[in-house]
């Protein structure tokens, strides 16, 4: 299985290469807002020249961009299915990803991405996100194909099953514009729900570490072969939460109690390449001293940086979730306070995208200005997050 993944893991690199990788000729034009390029092959090898042969350096790169452009691209913002062109304005401002919502995505979905990328800057497209969990929690089910609870899929499917259905819907998802999926939930439950006071239920594989990692592998490869970049969630894990976090105050069992059985599917999936990885906004006990795991410094650089060694993509889960707000955060502050901790992206819901967005550019970088974070933070989000998109700053 982990020799599978690291597999397709290289193979979705290829496949995203192809279509978004660009030169740091592309990159200097960047806060521009013209139209994206076509998707084209990398050039090989052979014809570029070596950063080291050109003196150029990503960090060298990133200096010559305002710590606004770069903040941008740590924001994630919501658009409705049927309205993706209302946050056209703030893609062409560089937010580095928006994530969709709905239920039914009209036939007109897949050229409206289309026209949202052309208003991206050149060479930095966003990323288009969605949780294509399956059962309840699908978004593009009518154009890419639908999927059963994870649980059912667990339950009736075979693990290359499973795969091979992840794959077709990734394949759906990608011809629509979808290029990452926030999915597979990794957390291990066989309680009710999900609801307001159980966030897992159905969107959990199962109770079993065994099973919810062969399953939860399986879904995150799949959507890997079909040029979709999967997002293992809700670290360090929701199934034992006291309630969830969209709607109050959660805590995790403790620290201990996690590493006995909570924590596998994740540690298993790091060591396999995932890509990327959501952190959930519940507590844990001797570890986040209160926080929520997605503001905590000690679970995201201490716990999933240090400990398990992940070296991909972090988001958090919504930073405007009740537990976040009654830990005393607004979303701005949360935003800073999450990207100080070690998180790359962060997500929101809001009613007027464009000034919460705002809003967080300047609490990001407020806290760099007023050395409350180091920039050197700041850009290794930003390069976690190029790296995702397989933009490249040096030729």
């Amino acid at each position: 299985m982990l020799r599978r993944l690291r597999l397709a893991v290289l193979a979705a690199s290829v496949i995203a290469a192809s279509a978004g990788c660009v030169s740091t000729h592309d990159a200097d034009h960047a806060a521009g807002t013209g139209a994206a390029p076509a998707a084209s092959t990398p050039r090989p090898p052979s014809r570029s020249p070596s950063p080291a042969s050109t003196g150029c350096t990503v960090a060298g790169q990133l200096g010559r961009w305002s710590l606004e452009r770069r903040a941008a691209q740590l924001v994630v913002v919501p658009a409705e299915e049927d309205d993706v062109l209302s946050v056209r304005a703030l893609v062409a401002k560089g937010v580095g990803g928006i994530i969709l919502f709905g239920s039914g995505a009209p036939p007109a979905l897949p050229a409206n991405l289309a026209a949202l990328q052309r208003s991206a800057p050149r060479g930095l497209p966003a990323l288009v996100m969605a949780d294509e969990e399956g059962g309840g929690v699908q978004r593009l089910a009518n154009l890419a194909g639908s999927l059963p609870w994870p649980r059912t899929m667990a339950a009736t499917l075979t693990v290359a099953q499973t795969r091979a259905l992840a794959e077709r819907v990734a394949r759906g998802l990608r011809a629509a514009g979808v290029t990452m999926d926030l999915a597979p939930v990794l957390d291990l439950s066989d309680g009710p729900g999900p609801d307001a006071a159980h966030p897992d239920g159905a969107r959990s594989f199962s109770i079993s570490a065994t099973i919810t990692t062969a399953y939860g592998l399986a879904f995150a490869q799949g959507m890997l072969q079909g040029g979709v970049i999967p997002v293992v969630k809700h670290f360090p894990g929701l199934g034992e939460a006291s309630y969830n976090s969209d709607f109050g105050p959660s805590s995790d069992p403790p620290l201990p109690v996690l590493k006995a059985a909570a924590l596998r599917p994740f540690q298993t999936a790091v060591t396999a390449g995932v890509p990327a990885v959501m952190v959930g906004n519940v507590s844990v006990p001797g570890l986040t001293g209160g926080l929520p795991a997605s503001l905590s410094t000690a679970a995201i650089t201490g716990l999933l940086r240090q400990q398990l060694g992940f070296r991909g993509l972090v988001l958090t889960d919504s930073l405007s979730a009740r537990a976040v707000q009654d830990a005393g955060y607004r979303v701005p502050q949360a935003a800073a306070h999450a990207i100080g901790a070690g998180a790359d992206m962060v997500m929101f819901d809001s009613s007027d995208p464009g000034a919460t967005t705002r809003a967080i550019i300047a609490g990001i970088t407020g806290a760099v200005r007023a050395h409350r974070m180091p920039v050197s933070r700041l850009d290794d989000a930003v390069q976690h997050v190029l790296a995702a998109k397989h933009v490249s700053l040096c030729p």
